[in-house]
């Protein structure tokens, strides 16, 4: 997947696998880049991608989420949903007979964390031997990368504050085998140490607004600035999944700097997903 989706981006791939195909994308939260990369993404495919908004569809109305997967499954080729509960994309992909891509939910945000894998592969070539350090919220993205490392097996230190740690189902299976190298610490000083990778997000994402004040003196020292960079490879990268609020979770100094690779980051979910779609709705 990671080969053909920098195919991709070289442009050395023109196939149009999605041809007379649709893709229903159901979005129960906001969004920038899941939105605007699965469509153009579906488009250039030479497919077609429906946006559904809760006020589109009966799923924001109380239909069930079964009826709404077969409904659909009649109509487009792909579902791709964005939304909260991880148990609905879960019931939605069981009770479709189409592929289901899991556009984000509160526990995983999974075609982000292979636009960050390919943007590795970009930078270093593998990530074979690489280090990654997240600093910061136990949240989605930090279940992610722990899945990333998992499947993988490249080595990741997640720096989180007490009562902010990640999934304990996802961290425990990375870890069952006894051979995992995902360790959880509190010194963010500690994690960084020879990353090639220091990646963050912000400290209230979406729906935690009303946590913000709490969450911002839970996770004072946890901003990644120049010396926290400076702790990692000589040769690491910065990235964010954005949107980044600078001067919080991140120096303006840092995603704007020579080390970033968030721009490259955020222009990777457009192919992986291509990739993704191309491979479970194209038959590539």
């Amino acid at each position: 997947m990671f080969d053909l989706a920098e195919r991709m981006r070289r442009k050395e791939y023109t196939a149009k696998p999605l041809a007379g195909k649709s893709l229903a994308m159901i979005f129960m939260k906001a969004s920038t880049r899941t939105r605007v990369s699965f469509e153009v993404g579906a488009w250039q495919l030479g497919g077609h991608a429906l946006f559904l908004s809760p006020r589109d569809i009966q799923l924001g109305r109380g239909e069930p989420i079964a009826d709404t997967a077969r409904v659909l499954s009649r109509y487009v080729d792909g579902i791709m949903i964005r939304t909260f509960a991880q148990a609905d994309v879960e019931e939605l992909a069981r009770s479709a007979s189409v592929p289901v891509i899991n556009g984000l939910t509160d526990l995983l945000h999974p075609c982000q964390v292979m636009a960050d894998v390919l943007t590795m592969v970009q930078q270093f070539g593998t990530w074979e031997g690489k280090k990654v350090a997240w600093i910061g919220d136990g949240n989605n993205m930090a279940n992610s990368w722990i899945n990333a490392a998992y499947r993988l097996g490249f080595e990741l230190s997640l720096a989180c504050p007490e009562a902010y740690e990640p999934d304990p189902a996802v961290l425990q299976r990375a870890q069952r085998d006894g051979s995992s190298r995902v360790r959880v610490m509190r010194d963010p000083m500690e994690a960084v140490v020879d990353a090639h990778v220091v990646t963050t997000d912000v400290w209230a994402s979406m729906g935690q607004e009303e946590e913000q004040q709490a969450r911002a003196r839970a996770f004072a020292g946890y901003s990644v600035g120049a010396s926290l960079m400076a702790r990692a490879a000589r040769d690491a990268i910065f990235l964010h999944c954005l949107p980044a609020h600078r001067g919080e979770e991140v120096a303006a100094s840092v995603i704007d700097g020579p080390q970033s690779r968030v721009w490259d980051e955020a222009e990777n979910r457009l192919h992986v997903q291509k990739a993704l779609m191309a491979i479970l709705m194209g038959g590539e």
